[in-house]
């Protein structure tokens, strides 16, 4: 976290039994390791909680992505459903007869054409 070596720590101790004194030098430190104590546990409950919302969000975000997927499904099988009553009343044979026909209605109309 911050790059602080053995030399920077002893520093800071000879300071702070100078400024101190050896007889308030043990409060303080104890003082400071509460301190510190309180902060690391203050940081890692808004951490976790900050993961927590995290992943309830996309947790959330699954959900409502996996109920569009169901609506699009119920959707199609319902656009299904109406389109195979229609598609059995509408007769295709005569769609596919209507072409031959239309092309051998041309043939027989140059056929029947005047000689000269």
């Amino acid at each position: 976290m911050f790059d602080i070596g053995f030399t920077e720590l002893l520093l800071i101790g000879v300071v702070a039994l100078v400024v101190l004194g050896p007889d308030r030098l043990p409060g303080a430190v104890r003082t400071a390791g509460l301190w510190i104590g309180r902060i690391k546990r203050s940081f890692s409950a808004i951490k976790a909680e900050v993961e927590r919302e995290i992943g309830a969000d996309e947790i959330r975000r699954q959900l409502h992505n996996e109920q569009i997927l169901d609506l699009e499904r119920e959707m199609n099988a319902m656009k299904q459903s109406v389109n195979a009553p229609l598609s059995s009343l509408v007769d295709p044979a005569p769609a596919s007869e209507a072409a031959p026909k239309a092309e051998t209605d041309t043939s027989t109309s140059q056929d029947k054409s005047p000689q000269p």
